[in-house]
């Protein structure tokens, strides 16, 4: 039996039609049920449904042994998971914004303030460019914050960026891509190989992973470790 975490919300839908789509049989799971957990015996499948950010937690604990989250949750938390395969769908980027007219001031060499629901991702991104920064951790309504005064710039996920225009931001650097991966648990994949191979081929097959893009050897997320992601255009 695999115990597979899914996210709540509107990725919710996109996964289930993925598992469907790859002839796994849900019978009565529902995104309208208030019930979390969904037991499949005629799949061999227990489904969880839980928050996006708590998805890589189930998976790398062991309390689920696969899960579907998307890319911008696993950049910022770091999770020790393996993510063997992008799923293609919600799609999304992790955006910098500003006011317009502020878009293109200079502050290179003063400490920005920037609002965000993601100061890993911030963090890392500003040092990179050797920009002295102080992060404002958000939880929701992003976009108030360069309204109100609170910070000069904001890092969010960003669709089809109708909401930045709406508060009258306009993007200035994208900092990632980000879809919805399938991540795995690292005991999991030893001990319940077969059946997790199984289930990345069958969902392989009918994701939107764009072409070229590699998946064919898991690889694994590690707090403390350096990696150089070699991203495919889209």
């Amino acid at each position: 039996m695999l115990t597979i975490a899914l996210s709540k919300g509107k990725m919710l839908d996109l996964a289930l039609d993925v598992f469907r789509r790859a002839g796994y049989a849900m019978g009565n799971l529902s995104t309208e049920s208030r019930r979390l957990v969904f037991p499949c015996p005629e799949i061999g499948m227990t489904f969880l449904i839980v928050r996006p950010t708590d998805v890589p937690t189930y998976v790398e604990y062991g309390a689920a042994d696969v899960g579907i989250v998307g890319k911008d949750v696993l950049m910022e938390q770091d999770s020790d998971v393996y993510e063997p395969l992008d799923l293609g769908f919600g799609a999304c980027r992790i955006a910098v914004a500003a006011l317009k007219g502020q878009a293109s001031r200079d502050r290179l060499s003063s400490k920005i303030r920037v609002a965000t629901k993601y100061p890993k991702i911030t963090e890392r991104y500003f040092n990179q460019r050797g920009v002295p920064v102080e992060i404002v951790k958000l939880y929701g309504s992003i976009e108030l914050a360069p309204l109100v005064g609170l910070a000069d710039r904001i890092v969010d996920l960003v669709e089809t960026g109708n909401t930045l225009k709406a508060h009258h931001l306009v993007e200035v650097e994208c900092i990632a891509q980000s879809t919805a991966r399938l991540v795995v648990n690292r005991a999991s994949l030893k001990l319940k190989h077969a059946v997790v191979t199984e289930l990345i081929k069958k969902l392989r097959a009918v994701s939107r992973t764009p072409t070229g893009f590699r998946t064919s050897a898991p690889r694994k997320s590690s707090r403390g470790v350096r990696r150089t992601v070699r991203r495919t255009p889209r």
